[in-house]
């Protein structure tokens, strides 16, 4: 009998002895058992800490409006796992999925593989099976050791970098981005769109003889065009734009279409408005460079009333840092247990912010209890901001029926 999708997915994260395990060569011989190494499509790999998912989906908008079959794969998933494996904007659906997990499983023997490796093996097996025109793909943590690095894409994206998954990656901007580094490849077209690169980055690139272009913005055409987006989009949209271009001998697009393609962005838990009888923001926001922009986004859209904020966490994020950089902006604080072995208990949220100098705090075990709660309490003039965590923002989305 065969498995289900949910089979699949609760059998791979028993497989590997941990659930993170960095390195290339596991995922290197299954992809090579597969004939997946050199694939007949175009591959542009996106790697950073914050703004990777908008710059791949900004990016398969564009392709896609200029008539390429495009795919996408893109971790983690919001609410369902076919999110993270897109073709032409629709989602692969369980049966495909499971089907490309079995040919993996037939072919993995003896190498134990973890359930990110599982994914993206299976997400280029898909891209080969429907022969899509260019695939693009977002590196789950760092670069250098992620398993979307056995691939030698034809351009490479780097976004703005700051210190996250630490005990990974490293503790400063310098270690961090040298890992990043490491999906950039001799010749390559490379692009980094954080505007302020570690020296680290720039060094390696000079070192591999990449000619990595960094330091523009978006010209005033295109900032009106995308003024409906928070300020740090048009950092992502910038980036996105010169790898297009500095593409276009490879993969040609038509700037109208371009523009066309932009205009249509919007991507799931980024500074996304939901229905309510107030203003309701909700971002996947878990760092304190994600909620400096966050709080740089809402300092730009003052509200009437006061804001609200409803927060959850994983224990291994800097959940210090990344509340700190939010005090300015708000003035009620809510915070909520998260589910799991990575979740974290709201009385250390609480500790934290107690620790910040904030005593106006409300618990919550869970993050919709919080919500449900506070619509109660808000008046239509304030503002309520949902962050922390892609469970966070999930368990709204999800109740909600988004």
């Amino acid at each position: 009998m065969k498995k289900t999708l949910q089979q699949w997915l609760s059998w791979q994260e028993q497989l590997h002895w941990q659930s993170v395990d960095l390195g290339l060569e596991r995922c290197q011989i299954i992809a090579e058992r597969l004939d997946l190494l050199k694939p007949d499509f175009k591959i542009i790999t996106v790697a950073g800490t914050n703004g990777k998912g908008s710059s791949v989906v900004m990016l398969e908008n564009i392709y896609k409006s200029n008539g390429y079959m495009v795919g996408r794969y893109t971790t983690p998933h919001l609410l369902k796992y076919n999110e993270r494996i897109v073709i032409n904007g629709k989602m692969i659906e369980d049966q495909e999925i499971c089907e490309a997990f079995e040919h993996i499983e037939e072919k993995r023997g003896e190498v134990s593989l973890t359930s990110f490796e599982y994914g993206t093996l299976a997400a280029v097996w898909l891209f080969e099976k429907y022969k899509v025109d260019v695939a693009i793909l977002e590196v789950g943590m760092g670069g250098r050791l992620d398993a979307v690095n056995i691939w030698d894409a034809d351009a490479a994206l780097i976004t703005a970098i700051d210190i996250d998954h630490a005990a990974f990656l490293g503790n400063d901007r310098e270690t961090i981005a040298k890992e990043k580094a490491g999906i950039l490849r001799p010749n390559q077209i490379a692009v980094c769109s954080d505007p302020n690169p570690p020296q680290s980055l720039l060094e390696y690139a000079k070192q591999l003889g990449v000619s990595l272009k960094y330091g523009f913005e978006l010209n005033k055409e295109y900032k009106k065009q995308l003024s409906h987006l928070p300020k740090y989009q048009l950092q992502n949209a910038a980036g996105v734009l010169q790898l297009v271009d500095l593409f276009n001998k490879i993969i040609p697009t038509n700037e109208n279409e371009i523009k066309k393609g932009l205009q249509n962005f919007k991507w799931a838990g980024r500074f996304q408005k939901i229905a309510a009888p107030f203003e309701c923001i909700v971002d996947v926001a878990h760092n304190p460079q994600g909620a400096k922009v966050l709080k740089e986004a809402l300092q730009n859209q003052p509200c009437q009333g006061e804001t609200f904020a409803l927060v959850g966490m994983l224990n291994d994020k800097d959940i210090l840092n990344t509340l700190k950089e939010m005090l300015p902006i708000i003035d009620h604080w809510n915070v909520a247990d998260l589910k799991g072995e990575r979740g974290e208990k709201a009385i250390v949220l609480e500790k934290h912010l107690r620790d910040l100098g904030i005593t106006n705090i409300q618990t919550y075990s869970t993050v919709w209890e919080g919500y449900q709660n506070l619509l109660l309490k808000l008046n239509p003039l304030d503002r309520l901001i949902i962050f922390g965590s892609f469970f966070t923002v999930a368990a709204i989305l999800e109740q909600i029926g988004l």
